[in-house]
């Protein structure tokens, strides 16, 4: 792995200094590997300070100045993000992920990324936004700008910021703007757009993903405009051990007269002005790959679909409340809304 954070134990310091010298601003960490490139140590600009302090020279071996008690976490093994938290809140800035030979095949940026959740995620983009017309007569709702950026990008970033690196999209209407809006990486990630012979409803077109890399799938709609918190919806998943979880947004209605209880025609009594309050589904899901791989084929299917069927097979389908902002950019009102909140967030 080529980066520019790892170097060999046998440089010396001085070579050490330079490397360290062009890695601002990212973290001043340097990862130290032997011939067969497993990672031995790690070296910072402290470490080295205090090094020629003590007496070593700049051709000293970093292989003396090292530490060898480094925090990383395993490849394949990173399934308990309640440890990468505790990590990032040690204020550890750079992990390294090592494989079984512990060569680094990763490193986290906790600069950069929140976590690194081990799911798949799936953006479904091949709605027609007939709502917002005639904004969406040429431009597909994803591809909507909100403060100058695209509605998807925002919730691509923030899929990629907690560290997902599989993500596919789910195409139809003028799906070709959407691919070429796609066609080169992300930040390193190639996004993967899946065209859905006809419309298949809300997730119906997740059949169509050839491969999902994780356990768990995170399915959304990508007109979504929230900061839900990824990392604490699915340590919630995994808490409850579920099969799949529904994030919700609170909502009320208030009803504005007196509300008779009744018993035929008798009343009761009167409820003045009632609030009820209930959650609503906020349209972003975390669900085992084996509910998902379950789903009938080229049918019309719906979400709300798979969490009654899973409800019906004994399955654990959970709510998870999400506490931040959300937005369902559906209309030219919330649209509107989408841009006014934008500006409040910059600000």
């Amino acid at each position: 792995m080529k980066n520019k954070h790892i170097i060999h134990k046998n440089i010396p310091l001085i070579s050490a200094l330079k490397v360290i010298n062009t890695l601002m601003p990212e973290p001043l960490v340097l990862f130290v590997v032997d011939d067969d490139g497993k990672m031995v140590g790690t070296l910072t600009d402290g470490d080295s300070r205090r090094a020629l302090i003590s007496g070593c020279t700049t051709e000293s071996p970093v292989e003396c100045i090292m530490h060898k008690n480094f925090k990383y976490v395993e490849f394949g093994i990173n399934d308990d993000v309640k440890s990468l938290r505790a990590i990032k809140q040690c204020g550890v800035t750079l992990l390294p992920v090592l494989d079984e030979n512990r060569n680094i095949v990763d490193i986290i940026n906790f600069e950069k990324n929140n976590t690194l959740l081990p799911v798949d995620a799936v953006l479904m983009a091949g709605g027609k936004g007939v709502r917002l017309r005639p904004l969406t007569e040429t431009t597909p709702k994803p591809l909507l700008p909100v403060g100058g950026k695209s509605i998807i990008d925002y919730n691509i970033d923030s899929l990629m910021e907690n560290g997902i690196k599989h993500i596919s999209v789910t195409v139809n209407y003028l799906h070709e703007q959407i691919e070429e809006h796609f066609a080169e990486p992300v930040n390193g990630v190639q996004i993967v757009c899946i065209k859905e012979p006809q419309f298949l409803g809300t997730i119906g077109a997740t059949q169509f993903v050839t491969k999902f890399y994780n356990d768990v799938v995170l399915v959304m709609n990508s007109d979504l405009f929230t900061n839900i918190d990824y990392e604490d919806f699915y340590l919630h998943f995994k808490e409850h051990n579920a099969d799949m979880s529904v994030a919700a947004v609170p909502y009320s209605i208030s009803v504005p007269y007196g509300i008779f209880e009744l018993e035929g025609r008798n009343i009761k009594g009167v409820k003045e002005k009632p609030v009820y309050n209930y959650f609503a589904n906020a349209g972003i899901y975390l669900i085992k790959r084996e509910l998902l791989e379950n789903m009938p084929k080229n049918t019309f299917y719906n979400a709300t679909d798979l969490m009654n069927d899973a409800v019906a097979a004994g399955k654990t389908v959970i709510r998870y409340p999400i506490t931040g902002y959300w937005l369902d950019i559906g209309s030219h009102e919330e649209y509107k809304k989408a841009n006014e909140l934008v500006k409040h967030i910059k600000k």
